[in-house]
């Protein structure tokens, strides 16, 4: 089975949380990062989402140490929408 990766950045203009981190998280510009797994089985290429993964802390703060949590896709559209309003 293959998968293809899409990396991109996400940024947030305030403080956020989502249910998949243990707390809050500053304002800033975070590094995204998706795989999706191909479907298989199927005559043409398909794929779906297998994981949504947040690099913490955002790429502006620098400690030397990063986690990565894997968050629901629709919690962190939910999280960017509020942001943005």
């Amino acid at each position: 089975m293959s998968a293809q990766t899409t990396e991109s950045t996400v940024t947030f203009k305030h403080e956020f949380k989502l249910p998949q981190l243990s707390r809050s998280q500053p304002p800033g510009t975070y590094r995204l990062v998706v795989i999706d797994e191909e479907i298989p089985g199927l005559s043409f290429a398909a794929y779906r989402r297998a994981y949504t993964m947040l690099h913490v802390p955002a790429l502006t703060v620098n400690t030397g140490k990063t986690q990565v949590f894997t968050v629901d896709k629709n919690d962190l559209e939910a999280a960017l929408k509020i942001d943005g309003s």
